[in-house]
């Protein structure tokens, strides 16, 4: 009896299947040199296998096999698709300065040739070189941190919100905090005030209402049980209308009548005077210290324009708890961190921070310069015989900072042909990618956020994603 071949064994399925390139003559291919150097063999090995097992599924369903080009080609689409931002720069132009999705604040050279220089060395991270014995960890971070603030001391965590619950554990634990209604707020990836709390082992004492807290407010909740009042910056949202709060001036004559610290989260921790740079004024660490707050919380990667960090700043009497606390050593920052903060931080102490911390330079672009640089890219692009045209716009900090508020600016508009959304996508896995706005049917590439250094590579990027096809 004759018996059906299987389609693994059918003669057309096979010679198909034999013409199928193998992995390891793939991989010696020059054609992945580029995508071995930026995610490694064993990754492109994977990318490779996985490809070619979906081929061969195909292949004894329809007794084709493509090309070795169509291999080559799909296994490089698979890649991009699974390790998109895998160890990439990207060109910002979305206009948004403190984009926390593409890592908040980029660092300044100086503080990017202090962990050049250090990173690969030893260094006295926490040693006494006097003594010769062991030290306080990055003593010489917290003086710095505290002389820029205008505080009697100041220590560095890891993030702000580590900060936060670090001093209501070390201050607040197994008491109340008294915060208002009003400045329970919520910050990017469900970063909660309440939670935060409820994790510290502090009980929360609202008072006041979603949009007005008197001070009678606060007067009536402290009791026996309270151990710090808090106030919280609403530096992510605006309120309007029917609303009001207690300043931390009026809050510290209180604070001081009860005998107890006054702790306000500043959240952005801006150290210079924002009106300078044509928005609203913001807080300062050093006038919020100086008009009543005992203790302030703020990041680090925000409008200070270092590394992630979160940094507590205030009297003597209240760091030294956190200094002593087991958590210290959980939230604490790393050396390379540290060493950029420290860097960072220099550059306020020099009065160069305008000029060396991206973020400022950022902000204090003019829309002269803004126009000069996109009018150039507009005639590079129409050369290439790309239609394009340099608009007006607005610019937004971002980053959980400075909300409702935007700085003018001016954008490189481009329409393709064709989807624009399908366009956007290209420049998104564009090497390097470029993430840009899409609005009206426009592609708008926003100058504020493009460094000057990167003009000629963002017209190559934008000419080659117009150019390959979907």
């Amino acid at each position: 009896m004759n018996v059906p071949q299987s389609p693994r064994t059918q003669p057309e399925a096979g010679l198909a299947l034999r013409r199928l390139p193998a992995v390891e003559k793939l991989l010696e291919s020059p054609e992945f040199a580029p995508e071995i150097a930026r995610y490694s063999r064993p990754l492109v090995t994977q990318a490779a296998r996985y490809v070619l097992a979906g081929l061969r599924d195909k292949i004894r369903e329809d007794k084709k096999s493509p090309s070795v080009a169509d291999v080559v080609r799909l296994i490089k689409e698979h890649i991009s698709g699974e390790w998109p931002g895998f160890i990439s720069p990207v060109i910002n132009g979305t206009g948004v300065i403190l984009h926390t999705n593409l890592g908040r604040a980029p660092l300044s050279k100086k503080a990017l040739e202090a962990v050049s220089n250090l990173g690969g060395q030893y260094c006295n991270l926490e040693t006494d070189l006097g003594g010769g014995g062991r030290g306080t960890r990055v003593l010489e971070l917290r003086r710095l941190l505290a002389v820029i603030a205008g505080a009697e001391d100041a220590v560095a965590v890891n993030n702000n919100a580590a900060a936060m619950l670090l001093v209501l554990v070390a201050l607040a634990h197994g008491k109340e905090a008294v915060v208002s209604r009003g400045e329970l707020v919520q910050i990017g990836g469900g970063f909660r005030v309440p939670e935060i709390m409820e994790q510290s082992g502090v009980v929360l004492r609202e008072v006041g209402a979603t949009n007005r807290t008197s001070l009678h407010d606060y007067e009536r909740a402290v009791n026996d049980k309270t151990a710090l009042i808090l106030k919280v910056h609403r530096s992510n949202f605006v309120q309007k209308g029917f609303v009001s709060d207690v300043s931390i001036s009026e809050l510290s004559n209180l604070a001081r009548k009860r005998n107890l610290p006054l702790v306000y989260d500043l959240g952005s921790g801006v150290v210079l005077d924002t009106a300078e740079f044509g928005l609203e004024h913001e807080p300062t660490v050093q006038e919020t210290l100086r008009i009543g707050a005992d203790v302030v919380c703020f990041s680090g990667d925000k409008l200070l324009g270092g590394p992630q960090a979160g940094i507590v700043a205030g009297k003597i009497k209240l760091i030294q708890p956190l200094l002593n606390h087991p958590l210290m050593r959980v939230i604490r920052l790393d050396k390379l961190s540290a060493v950029a903060l420290e860097a960072t931080v220099k550059s306020y102490l020099d009065k160069t921070a305008v000029e060396d911390i991206p973020v400022w330079r950022m902000m204090s672009a003019t829309a002269a310069e803004l126009q000069t640089r996109a009018r150039a890219i507009v005639r590079k692009l129409k050369a290439k015989n790309i239609s394009a045209q340099a608009i007006k716009g607005d610019s937004m900090v971002g980053g959980g900072t400075l909300p409702e508020q935007s700085l003018p600016t001016v954008l490189v508009s481009i329409k393709p042909e064709g989807s624009l959304e399908a366009f956007s996508r290209r420049l998104r896995l564009s090497d390097p990618p470029l993430v840009a706005r899409v609005e009206n049917d426009l592609l708008l590439i926003d100058m504020r956020t493009v460094f000057p250094e990167q003009d000629k590579l963002l017209v190559s990027v934008i000419a080659s994603a117009l150019a390959r096809k979907d």
